[in-house]
């Protein structure tokens, strides 16, 4: 059970870092005119994956949930790949990656690196998906994985619907990369 705290904190930790890239590049955005969208659904976000990590420690802890290895290596596994999907995202989209909606007017849509088939428009949210469910059932918090599964699936179909939105109205079609810093 302790190793698997250290799992939780360190996903946390990953969560604290992502937020100090994300507040950087809020600046650079908005050093540029960049306009800032869905702020409604921002904080029901931020309490979804703050309970994912709260749900996975109490689950496992009040419910007795066993280490299962069969299920567990697995989505042990499956965790450093969401975690590389994710960093591919923040690395490609650079300074306009962010956790908000926030979109500078007249850059073009980046179609390089995870973004390059347009059948996968969002590619970090697979990231997302992915580690909601492998994080919880690396120690069978299945109750955390399904609850955390559909509540996300509704904030992503707002969330998405949201980001591309503000991406219809403020980019240009190219097959450029991100913008220099």
């Amino acid at each position: 059970m302790i190793w698997y705290g250290l799992l939780l904190a360190a996903v946390a930790a990953e969560r604290v870092a992502e937020l100090v890239v994300a507040r950087r590049n809020a600046r650079w955005s908005t050093a540029r005119g960049a306009t800032v969208t869905g702020q409604g659904h921002y904080p029901a976000m931020v309490a979804l994956h703050t309970g994912l990590l709260v749900g996975c420690l109490a689950e496992v802890w009040l419910a007795g949930r066993p280490f299962l290895p069969a299920l567990a290596w697995p989505m042990l596994a499956l965790l450093p790949a969401a975690q590389g999907l994710r960093w591919w995202c923040v690395r490609t989209l650079g300074p306009r990656w962010n956790t908000r909606v926030i979109v500078v007017p007249g850059l073009p849509l980046v179609t390089s690196g995870p973004y390059r088939r347009r059948w996968l428009r969002h590619p970090n949210y697979v990231a997302v998906v992915a580690e909601g469910v492998a994080l919880p059932l690396v120690h069978t918090a299945w109750i955390t994985a399904a609850a955390f599964t559909v509540l996300n699936a509704a904030l992503l179909t707002v969330r998405i619907r949201c980001e591309n939105r503000a991406l219809a109205t403020a980019t240009t079609p190219s097959s450029t990369t991100p913008a220099p810093a």
